[in-house]
């Protein structure tokens, strides 16, 4: 066989002559980039004769580890702090309206996508009003990449993050570098059945966790000891480069590429004496034969009685290298190897053993996305790059809900092969080079209005904005009272999170008051202090201004520099959150956008708004400034919230209606902005979100995928990569854990989280009154959540005169919950009939004039109207006849009496409401 029939290429396979950055100020010259590369025109240079083709076994004489270790606390540091916060902060007025009618933008889906939705929006520098800084407070460890957009929420983390010997979850398996456990220094791969993990006391059982630790096998070599260094490089948004060299002066001997999926654990030789180790312990080692011309393959049976298979495939030698069982700690390879070593798991006997010898040798490393949207139907292909034996197909696992959406291609690629993950379900192997998933029900009818479900699962329906006379001057009050706030107060803080929700919530207001009350000239006042609390955070003038970050390459808060806490801000400043934060204000921009078209070219408006979409879903992996979709995972179908934290539990998520709602603002920014690709791209997200959901997330009681006696807790509180914990960062209450899920209300909720779910987890949790025992802002969250199951009953508890405003969160509003409930419920006035009477609301407005704090009474000669709900009929100074304006007697409905003194008394938080609905005595 004088030319071998394999490529196995290490391109841009780094050298690394460095240790971790804390220890690399002595010389900036000490990482450094070689590329090596195994080819099929390398020299013969070695002949193997040697194997041994008997059943090797030894017999142990210790006790195996096979339980590992339970982390059951959270991750140090938790963010502890309540998301919710009170909206009121001192009195408060209403806003007047101004002569300004708004003419908003078309709501129409864009539909003219064509080609691939992962196209690149913009590779401009962010603006100018963002500084630059070169200082943050993570520095990278050992990753030989340039000066190139880095991922930081990714599954392999870990692997440049703290000591660098926590685990990273490829699912089914898991990668933890040993770093002299075991006393071994190469890379330990677990895989953890089902009936190992530990579950909780309770019942239901708070959590389930995976144990951490298990060395089933490390891939290792003789020449690695205890000055071993570790590296990555090629960061990818789904894979990996993990490298190991005996010292930092060496060049690494073991390379393994990572991939999400992976069927194979692969490990590349240059020129090293392969090691595997187990702390379960080989029983047998057993040569079974040549496949493909090229690869050998062996049998393992661990102590525990997995069975596992060894495939090597040789560069530059002829004949089976040879595998030696030396003892129940080690198997041995042959000195000098250069080639691959691929080891798997079989579950499945001869059958799966079959499918593991088809597709040996080859070995993916990396992979590519690609999507097609066509109104409400969408597509998205992972496919992956390729290594080895090219004539090989290759072998990877896809997760439950991967496999649910499968094409028919994908679907005819099934294997009986199946492994348990540790938070995901079983993964089933397929063997192609591609996976094509198809969503047939995008949400391409939700827009800003209320979205009301067509049928129960929530795939189709419309909007509706309609609602009765009676709701809508319910509106309109609402809507006067709460945007006579104080704008700045709420969202000029020291929190990107905090101020962004602030900042959508009175986003939500003016678009209701304009669309669903029908006030324009309220909604255009409103608008104005939007634009100019917005003003704040383009100017970068907030307490706490973003910087562009050079060294991670992303925008985050100015918070942790300069030795700050570092869980400032949810740890913004090392990425946590960043789709929760900046997608509050995705949001807003959008809604600005909308109801006033010309504000997107007014100054770097845009751009900024831009800069914080490519900062967290950037859809394009050629743009300078930052990387490939930070947040959000397309092989999970949801982000990952933790950032540039290691955790031995690897990356988590905790609210997925925060996820959904950045994506939803997604949608909508690229509506407004006319782009379609981003539109259709995130209705293609959110419809692959709703699945992955409901999957893993939101446990309705026939959920196939998480262990059955989880379900009744209905949510997973925190999902991290290796457990489940049915509890939040900042508390346990049954109103934190299930309602962290919840926020913020918005269209895109009645499509995510389906009645049937939400259904369930009010009859668990909420019903026959147990929701009035939540206190503040959490007990209208509840309140708003059952909107989607008993718009009704919702719309009583918002409608009520006496309605206290302390139970609102302050990224909610009662006026779009009223709205919302109203729309909801079909337009019509249900409950809220039996709360106002049919007498005109007089409203005290007071006059905004651009600056935040001045605020003028109205005078006497300042217009004013009242609506009746009985007759349709509005009364309007500035129509009205003489005679009219001066208090006839023939008008005794509204103007022959005096005005009560409550009503020029300012509002405060606690009787604002109660004032707005006092009626005029006849």
């Amino acid at each position: 066989m004088a030319k071998l029939a394999i490529l196995l290429a290490l391109a841009q396979s780094a050298l690394i002559h460095g240790l971790p950055a804390r220890e690399l100020q002595r010389d900036t010259h000490v990482i450094e980039e070689r590329a090596i590369t195994f080819s099929s025109g390398l020299e013969i240079t070695t002949s193997y004769s040697l194997v041994v083709s008997t059943l090797q076994s030894v017999s142990a004489t210790e006790t195996p580890s096979i339980t590992g270790v339970i982390p059951t606390g959270l991750p140090d540091p938790g963010f502890t702090l309540n998301p919710i916060k009170t909206a009121i902060e001192g009195p408060s007025h209403t806003l007047a309206p101004i002569d300004w009618t708004l003419k908003p933008g078309p709501t129409e889906p864009l539909n003219n996508v064509e080609g691939n939705v992962f196209v690149p929006m913009a590779t401009d520098t962010p603006p100018q009003q963002v500084s630059r800084r070169d200082d943050h407070p993570v520095k990278k460890i050992n990753i030989v990449d340039g000066d190139v957009p880095l991922h930081t929420n990714k599954f392999y983390a870990n692997l440049f993050l703290g000591k660098q010997d926590f685990p990273v979850f490829t699912h089914p398996y898991s990668l933890t570098w040993a770093k002299g456990t075991g006393d071994t220094w190469g890379m330990s791969v677990s895989h953890v059945e089902r009936a190992q993990v530990a579950w909780g006391e309770q019942t239901p059982p708070r959590y389930w966790i995976a144990p951490i630790g298990i060395q089933h096998i490390v891939m290792s070599a003789k020449e690695l000891g205890t000055s071993t260094v570790l590296s990555t490089e090629e960061l990818t948004g789904f894979s990996v480069y993990a490298n190991l060299a005996p010292s930092v002066h060496s060049d690494p001997v073991i390379s393994f590429p990572l991939v999400q999926g992976m069927g194979f654990v692969t490990a590349l030789y240059n020129n090293a004496r392969p090691q595997l180790n187990s702390g379960v312990f080989f029983r047998t080692l057993d040569y079974i034969g040549r496949l493909n011309g090229i690869t050998y393959k062996y049998r393992i049976t661990l102590e525990d009685n997995s069975h596992w298979l060894l495939y090597a495939t040789p560069v530059g030698s002829l004949g089976a290298p040879p595998f030696t069982l030396k003892d129940n700690h080690l198997i041995e390879g042959p000195d000098a190897f250069i080639g691959s070593v691929q080891i798997a798991k079989n579950p499945a006997g001869d059958p799966g053993e079959q499918m593991y010898d088809s597709t040996a040798g080859a070995f993916a490393t990396n992979a590519t996305i690609s999507g097609t949207v066509n109104g409400a139907f969408g597509s998205y292909t992972l496919e992956w790059g390729k290594s080895g034996v090219q004539n090989q197909t290759l072998l990877m696992f896809a997760i439950p809900h991967q496999v649910e959406s499968f094409d028919q291609a994908s679907k005819d690629a099934l294997t009986n092969i199946e492994l348990v993950t540790t938070t995901k379900g079983y993964a089933k192997a397929v063997v192609a080079d591609k996976i094509t998933m198809v969503e047939p029900e995008l949400p391409a009818s939700i827009g800003f209005a209320p979205w009301v479900p067509d049928k129960e699962d929530g795939n189709s329906g419309s909007d509706n904005i309609e609602l009765t006379d009676q709701m809508r001057v319910m509106v309109q009050n609402s809507g006067a009272v709460e945007l006579g706030q104080n704008f700045i107060a709420q969202t000029s803080l020291d929190s990107m999170y905090y101020s962004g929700k602030g900042l959508a919530k009175f986003a939500s207001i003016i678009y209701t008051v304009q669309t669903l009350g029908k006030d324009t000239e309220l909604a255009a006042a409103g608008l104005v202090k939007l634009k100019d609390a917005f003003n704040v955070f383009i100017n970068n003038t907030q307490p706490l201004p973003l910087v562009y970050d050079t060294v991670w390459k992303g925008v985050v808060s100015s918070g942790s520099y300069g030795g700050g806490d570092l869980g400032m801000d949810f740890g913004n400043t090392l990425y946590n959150d960043h789709h929760f934060h900046y997608g509050y204000f995705v949001y807003t921009a959008a809604v600005v956008g909308h109801l006033d078209p010309s504000w997107l070219d007014q100054g770097s408006n845009k751009a900024w708004v831009n800069m914080l979409v490519r900062d967290f879903a950037n859809p394009s992996a050629d743009d300078p400034y930052f990387p490939f979709q930070r947040s959000f995972d397309w092989f999970m179908c949801h982000s990952w919230a933790k950032g540039l934290f290691d955790s031995g539990d690897g990356k988590d998520q905790e609210s997925t209606s925060e996820d959904t709602f950045a994506t939803y603002a997604l949608k909508m920014w690229g509506k407004t902005i006319g782009d379609a690709y981003m539109e259709g791209r995130a209705n293609l997200q959110l419809a692959c979100q709703k699945r992955s959901l409901r999957n893993y997330f939101l446990l309705e009681a026939d959920n196939q995928v998480q262990p059955s006696q989880f379900l009744p807790n209905k949510v997973t509180g925190i999902l991290f990569e290796n457990k489940v914990d049915h509890t939040t960062y900042f508390g346990a209450n049954p109103e934190y854990i299930q309602g962290i899920h919840m926020i913020p209300l918005n269209p895109s909720s009645a499509y995510t989280r389906s009645r049937k779910f939400v259904q369930e987890e009010w009859d668990t949790y909420f019903s026959h009154g147990r929701a009035d025992k939540a206190v503040a802002g959490w007990k209208g969250i509840l309140y708003a959540n059952q909107i989607l199951i008993d718009p009704f009953a919702a719309l009583e508890f918002f409608s009520d005169p006496n309605f206290d405003m302390s139970l609102l969160d302050g990224g909610a509003s009662r006026t779009f919950y009223l709205a919302y409930a109203a729309a909801m419920a079909g337009g019509e006035s249900g409950a809220a009939g039996g709360k106002a009477d049919d007498a005109p609301v007089q409203t005290q407005y007071v006059e905004y004039n651009g600056t935040e704090g001045e605020e003028e009474e109205p005078g006497p000669d300042d217009d004013w109207e009242w609506e009746s709900d009985d007759d349709e009929t509005s009364y309007d100074e500035s129509t009205a006849s003489d005679d009219e304006q001066e208090g006839g007697e023939d008008i005794d409905t509204a103007t022959d009496t005096d005005i009560d003194d409550e009503a020029d008394k300012e509002v405060d938080s606690d009787d604002e409401y109660e004032w707005v609905y006092e009626r005029r005595k006849r």
